[in-house]
């Protein structure tokens, strides 16, 4: 694993706990953390269960006993290790957004095609995995709510309402790429696009940045300014006909980390958020009148996807949940010998709505193809 802070902590939740809860083709072998300073890196590695630690990544891609590179660093780093890690003949899992640039992302879906049948790629959209939202791909998928006609996806955080909050790397477009746009909005792009089966083929969109300067980490004076936008609107139409409506935003006042998807159908209608992490919304129009209304499905029935290895019924599940069944879900197709999903042709497709929205809103909200 490349990177050793949030999401490495996370992705290790899920190396360490997908074996111990699913009987997986194949075990993962925690070998080697790697940091940019040795000393985190080694503590991380010692915390979270890896065998040893290295600061340079290439250690990873020359060892013949690593066969599974997982990048969790930041976005401008992703498509220099990833490439070299397909070109030796290693797998790959990286976090989203895939890359920070369109000319990255594409490059790393290229490596992945050159690779061949027996290297697999996968971007980490984790959730996907998410029972309740995996639940709802299943509903739609059965046609449960009829024709898809309009998508409602909003992902809103709070974190950065104080002005005074620090300039962290997720602030600066060389590091980051985008702000909330890359980050949020990637989730909300391909969540909607995951339920749906459908793809965002165009889009109109505005980009927004409410406290351009912020103190720098880590001084007490210094201040230093915000290169990326902390709300990002766009709206939408789907391949299949849906039209929808998209927001990313760490400045909505009291949501946490709130990933809302509303689908509406000719016949029904499901509603997801991240933050009732175990239910469903579920609307049958087909019902008779006096018995209509949004019902809540907990999704904790070991009919439920994912849901069979875990507790009893009701018992819930968090966050971390997620990453234990992304790990399930590489580790049974590299050894089914099928490509995972999403791969990085999904991810790029993902990095074209991102671009188009970008460029959209450079355009005064000109309509703009995501090609």
């Amino acid at each position: 694993m490349i990177g050793n802070g949030f999401m490495g902590a996370a992705h290790s939740q899920g190396w360490r706990v997908a074996p111990r809860f699913f009987d997986l083709p194949a075990r993962p072998e925690m070998t080697l953390l790697v940091g940019r300073d040795a000393g985190r890196a080694e503590a991380a590695a010692a915390k979270w269960g890896w065998q040893e630690s290295a600061d340079d990544w290439r250690v990873a891609i020359e060892r013949d006993d690593i066969d599974v590179v997982d990048i969790v660093t930041p976005g401008g780093s992703h498509a220099e290790i990833a490439i070299a890690a397909l070109e030796a003949g290693k797998h790959v899992l990286c976090e989203k957004p895939l890359a920070n640039t369109l000319e990255e992302a594409a490059a790393m879906a290229e490596a992945a095609e050159r690779a061949g049948q027996d290297v697999y790629a996968m971007v980490g959209f984790t959730y996907r995995r998410v029972p309740a939202a995996t639940f709802a791909r299943d509903l739609v998928r059965s046609g449960a709510i009829g024709e898809i006609r309009q998508v409602r996806a909003a992902y809103l955080q709070d974190w950065l309402v104080d002005p005074e909050a620090p300039l962290t790397w997720r602030l600066k477009k060389e590091h980051a790429g985008s702000g909330a746009l890359g980050d949020l909005g990637a989730h909300a792009v391909d969540l909607s696009q995951f339920i749906t089966g459908q793809r965002v083929t165009g889009v109109s969109g505005i980009l927004n940045t409410f406290v351009d300067e912020r103190p720098v980490l880590g001084t007490e004076s210094e201040r230093g300014a915000v290169t990326v936008d902390d709300t990002a609107l766009f709206t939408g139409r789907f391949d299949g006909g849906a039209v929808g409506s998209f927001e990313a935003t760490r400045m909505s006042t009291g949501r946490k980390n709130s990933l809302r998807i509303e689908v509406a159908g000719s016949a029904g209608a499901i509603s997801f958020d991240l933050e009732d992490y175990n239910s469903l919304g579920f609307y049958d129009a087909t019902a008779p009148g006096t018995r209509q209304g949004f019902a809540e499905i907990m999704v904790t029935e070991p009919e439920h996807p994912y849901m069979s290895a875990w507790w009893p019924t009701g018992h819930a599940l968090g966050y971390e949940h997620g990453f234990v069944h992304q790990a399930k879900d590489f580790v049974e197709a590299v050894a089914a010998g099928r490509q995972p999903e999403p791969s990085f042709a999904d991810g790029y497709q993902v990095q074209r709505v991102l671009d188009a929205v970008e460029r959209s809103a450079g355009q005064a909200s000109a309509w703009t193809v995501a090609d």
